[in-house]
């Protein structure tokens, strides 16, 4: 609370200080305005930018989490192929051995060599 107030202070300071180097002329509203309008500007001016800050935020938050949420998508996507591919070479090696099993037993196969050519159909 006291940084706070602190900061409030130094940003009143700030405020006065921009104001007495500005060389304008001052308008008859200004003149009227007293110590606590002042502040209550400052107040109101300070809570625009936090409101800002928030937002902004929020919206870095949003992005992010969009961000991550593709990511995950991509990965499930990548994941998903990857198996359908392993999946798919898994059954053509399958079906290779099969069919150099079947040759096998049909007795066509005589040597290595004859095997070593039906596996590579």
């Amino acid at each position: 609370m006291k940084k706070q107030i602190l900061s409030l202070a130094v940003v009143a300071m700030l405020a006065f200080a921009v104001q007495s180097c500005d060389k304008k002329e001052t308008k008859p509203e200004e003149e009227n305005l007293t110590l606590g309008n002042k502040v209550d500007s400052l107040t109101t001016d300070i809570e625009e930018v936090k409101d800002s800050a928030v937002s902004k935020a929020e919206s870095a938050a949003t992005k992010a989490k969009d961000a991550t949420e593709n990511a995950v998508q991509d990965v499930k996507d990548g994941t998903k192929k990857a198996a359908e591919d392993v999946k798919a070479a898994t059954k053509k090696g399958a079906e290779k051995v099969e069919n150099a099993a079947k040759a096998a037993k049909d007795g066509t196969v005589k040597t290595a060599k004859d095997v070593n050519e039906a596996l590579k159909k």
